[in-house]
């Protein structure tokens, strides 16, 4: 059972009482879960070689009774269903200009049981803050979850090398921090340097020089997750992904 499975039976379980006991003509959490995880879908677009942006804030738009019901669960389902986008953006790829946010609005020209969802995107005033829950409209606010520190990767033919120092050095020699075998990229060829919410490639004076995003680097680029970084033949993804124990280099 997936990740995402496993977040839809435990909403389900949650608010079994909240918006159904039985008729078919009431929304069930597990079905806004599924049509978030699609509407995420339908509306991504992609904006580069490996960076698609995906919507973060949605509106659930229900009947009367079925609002009355969303407000009595309140905040808890508005949380558990930020929890379903959110790690439907990580394991898809996504990026996110900012919080996920999801509002329950009353529509009292729908019937029970129908309900629509509109997205849009709104981009944070930090660029590089993080997906998380944030306030609902028409409910009480949420009280804004910590989000889980952030680990700066590399994905590099198949092997993911976490960044854990500020500069890490990419080349063909074996001195460099990451080895790249590939005769088109030099012995010192690219820096990766790292600090709280910000990472920059740095081309060392390589000889073919370095691309992100399919621009030439002239002094440095900065990276955000999901950039791709090209030195020869070599194409490497900058992520950035909750942190956890154990990471490799």
């Amino acid at each position: 059972m997936g990740l995402l499975d496993k977040v839809e039976r435990g909403i389900e379980k949650a608010v079994r009482g909240v918006f159904s006991t039985g008729s078919r003509a009431q929304v069930e959490p597990v079905e806004i879960a599924s049509h978030l995880r699609r509407e995420v879908d339908n509306k991504a677009i992609t904006i580069a070689a490996g960076r698609t942006l995906a919507p973060n804030v949605f509106d659930v738009l229900l009947s009367d009774d079925d609002f009355h019901r969303a407000q009595e669960w309140g905040t808890p389902l508005a949380e558990e269903l930020c929890d379903v986008v959110i790690n439907h953006v990580r394991s898809q790829g996504y990026t996110l200009q900012g919080p996920v946010r999801i509002s329950f609005r009353r529509d009292g020209e729908r019937r029970a049981g129908d309900f629509e969802i509109k997205s849009r995107t709104e981009k944070s005033s930090s660029p590089s803050a993080p997906a998380q829950p944030a306030a609902h409209a028409g409910m009480p606010a949420a009280p804004t979850r910590q989000p889980s520190r952030m680990q700066p990767v590399l994905d590099i033919d198949g092997q993911r090398y976490s960044l854990n120092a500020p500069s890490i050095v990419l080349g063909r020699s074996s001195e460099a921090d990451i080895l790249i075998d590939d005769t088109g990229v030099s012995r010192r060829h690219l820096e990766i340097r790292t600090g709280p919410g910000t990472a920059q490639a740095v081309d060392l004076g390589s000889t073919n020089g370095s691309y992100v995003n399919g621009h030439k680097i002239a002094g440095s680029s900065e990276l955000t997750d999901g950039s791709t970084i090209t030195m020869g033949r070599t194409k490497i993804i900058f992520r950035l992904l909750p942190a956890s124990p154990g990471g490799r280099r």
